[in-house]
């Protein structure tokens, strides 16, 4: 069987919440903890996407037309709204808010997935992400000089338990 949306999706989580942990961790107090603790829920991911696999899922339904046309809007936007908003933290003098501001705009960025995909976990993961760079922002506004790299962190913690999450048999209603 060929990966489907959620095995590859789960894929792309997991790579993603791995680079934001381990690039991310280095110096924060812990770091090896940090570390390993991204280590084992990537592993939790691969675990999960082998039972997957293996279980011969019914795979769900590719997206329609206008779900791919919303896919490739968000992941537009994405792409085009992470340099322009660090071109702009960095004029205003507040470049370290830059991964705050990637973790916001990633979250955002998952907004229309649950709808494009029919995957109704992608809107938790929305939420959560969003609220980490709300806290994340706050607390480097604060003056927490590690706030952006925790940002990071603990979004690439919450994308591996997400992407684990998103392989759980689904509950018929």
């Amino acid at each position: 069987m060929g990966l489907d949306g959620r095995a590859l999706g789960s894929l792309v989580g997991l790579v993603g919440g791995e680079v934001f942990v381990q690039v991310n961790a280095d110096g924060l107090p812990g770091e090896a903890i940090v570390r390993a603790l991204g280590l084992a829920l990537g592993a939790l991911v691969v675990i999960s996407l082998t039972r997957y696999l293996r279980s011969s899922p019914v795979a769900p339904p590719p997206p329609s037309r206008a779900g791919l046309r919303l896919y490739g809007i968000a992941v537009t936007a994405l792409v085009i709204s992470i340099p322009l908003g660090a071109a702009a933290l960095r004029a205003l003098g507040r470049d370290d808010l830059t991964p705050v501001w990637v973790v916001l705009v990633l979250g955002l960025h998952f907004v229309p997935f649950a709808r494009a995909f029919r995957q109704p976990f992608f809107t938790p993961l929305a939420v959560a992400l969003v609220a980490v760079a709300l806290v994340g922002g706050a607390a480097t506004l604060a003056g927490l000089d590690d706030g952006p790299a925790w940002t990071a962190v603990v979004s690439g913690l919450t994308l591996l338990v997400s992407a684990s999450l998103g392989l759980l048999p689904r509950r018929r209603a």
